[in-house]
């Protein structure tokens, strides 16, 4: 049996919650428990919005409950009609959270058949506990940073590989590559890391630190370049003098790839072998036309892939 965080503080908040509500002489204290039991989330930010919207769902629950409590009496019949208005107008309001509490909330003026001042602070009050602990605890959230860093350490790896790779093909002219493959392992550690860097991003309270959300998306980008790149490689003639100056360019690459590098000498190569294009000589057969303008194709596709880096440390740069 796993006993995690999450659960840990889920149990001390619905107690604490219990216990407080009780020592302020609150009617139904355990309620107040069963609040903060539902109200501990994954991450902070989304605690105060369930929070906030738990009593927003309780204030408009109260308004209707008034009106059909006091039109037709402390019954059933009158609840139902309640939750009539209430479920579809809570929903409206993106109050969703909110429905099973405040709708238990209510019975307790259905209980004891009346709706004083009292009773409705009481109401209040165990919300405002049951959250509010929920809150606290989750104030605390361990820094997942390392766990980020190590994702972003994977995607490279594999994406210097795939590099490796394409460099590899031109090497030895053969087009049985293990690019697929490696795609496949990098779109896995893509995801894991985007879903770490999205609770990152929802635990951030006073600041708006986006960076590692910008990361992911930007490598999700090169992702789908590198996959169009591995399409294109297999109808290219690859014993070309241009091959050869890409090939180059792949492993140079590769060897240099990492967050740090900011892309701006290999644009400066890219640009030597676009230079390298312009002095060679017109191709002579059509089959050496549409080679080299794949070829142009690939490089093409190379450059957009560094770009896409260049421009994100530029935005970071300027965004710090």
């Amino acid at each position: 049996m796993k006993i995690g965080l999450r659960t840990i503080k889920t149990a001390i908040s619905a107690a604490l919650a219990i216990s407080l509500a009780g020592q302020l002489g609150l009617i139904y204290p355990t309620a107040a428990g069963i609040i903060a039991l539902l109200s501990v989330t994954n991450t902070k930010r989304s605690s105060f919005q369930v929070g906030f919207y738990r009593l927003c769902s309780l204030a408009l629950a109260t308004c209707i409950a008034f009106f059909c409590f006091n039109l037709i009496g402390y019954t059933a019949i009158a609840f139902g009609f309640f939750l009539l208005f209430f479920i579809p107008l809570a929903v409206a309001g993106k109050m969703t959270e909110g429905i099973p509490v405040s709708s238990v909330l209510v019975t307790h003026y259905l209980i004891k058949q009346t709706m004083d001042p009292w009773l409705i602070r009481n109401a209040f009050l165990l919300m405002i506990i049951g959250v509010g602990m929920a809150i606290i605890m989750n104030l605390y959230m361990p820094n997942i940073e390392g766990k980020l860093k190590a994702d972003q350490l994977k995607i490279e790896e594999e994406m210097r590989l795939f590099l490796y790779e394409m460099a590899r093909t031109f090497e030895q002219k053969s087009k049985k590559t293990t690019c697929a493959a490696l795609l496949v392992k990098v779109e896995a550690a893509l995801v894991e890391g985007e879903t770490w860097a999205k609770k990152h991003a929802e635990n951030q309270l006073l600041s708006k630190d986006h960076y590692y959300l910008h990361y992911f998306d930007m490598r999700k980008v090169q992702i789908r370049l590198l996959k169009d790149m591995d399409q294109l490689l297999q109808e290219i003639a690859l014993d070309t003098v241009s091959g050869e100056a890409i090939k180059e360019l792949f492993a140079f690459t590769a060897q240099t790839f990492s967050k740090e590098n900011d892309g701006k000498l290999i644009r400066t190569k890219i640009a030597q072998v676009y230079a390298q294009y312009k002095i060679q000589e017109l191709p002579r057969t059509r089959a050496e036309f549409e080679s080299r303008a794949k070829l142009y194709q690939l490089l093409t596709q190379f450059q957009t892939f560094i770009e896409i880096k260049v421009e994100f440390l530029e935005q970071k740069a300027y965004s710090e």
